[in-house]
């Protein structure tokens, strides 16, 4: 939970114009996903039942930003996987990870969850697999359609 407070203090740095910021952030995650691999060798991954659901949500957050530890990503996806396959992790975390994971290996993505950039002011995904197909397939696991999802990246 220390882990996901400090990502949550030091996220703003991620794209900062800041050689020095970057650097910082990206040593803070790398840290974070060296830990979150220790806790996997030891414990697996760690689900609500086992380290409570904030602890869980934690987990998932180190998972989501080991963007430049890709075996920590895959072994974090798999073991989420069979979580959600046994009922003791949740889909919808699961596809924001999928999604991530693909778009750090240069593939196309699932359920449209990260986002590329800004058009015109829209926010745009990543290339999707079956865009047609975006909306029904984030149904299925939980996530709201795509056009309600970036409405809260949009300035007031």
């Amino acid at each position: 939970m220390e882990m996901a407070a400090a990502d949550h203090r030091a996220a703003v740095h991620a794209n900062s114009d800041d050689p020095a910021e970057q650097l910082a952030w990206r040593r803070l995650t790398a840290r974070h996903g060296d830990r979150l691999g220790e806790i996997m060798d030891e414990y697996g991954w760690p689900t609500a039942d086992l380290v409570g659901e904030g602890a869980a949500r934690a987990a998932w957050l180190i998972a989501q930003h080991a963007d430049r530890q890709l075996d920590i990503q895959r072994r974090a996806l798999r073991l989420m996987q069979q979580a959600v396959a046994a009922g003791t992790a949740g889909p919808r975390e699961l596809a924001f990870l999928h999604d991530r994971t693909l778009v750090n290996e240069g593939r196309k993505q699932v359920y449209g969850t990260q986002i590329a950039g800004v058009k015109d002011g829209a926010p745009i995904p990543w290339p999707c697999e079956e865009p047609d197909r975006m909306d029904e397939l984030r149904a299925e696991v939980g996530i709201e359609p795509f056009d309600a999802y970036v409405a809260a990246f949009a300035p007031a």
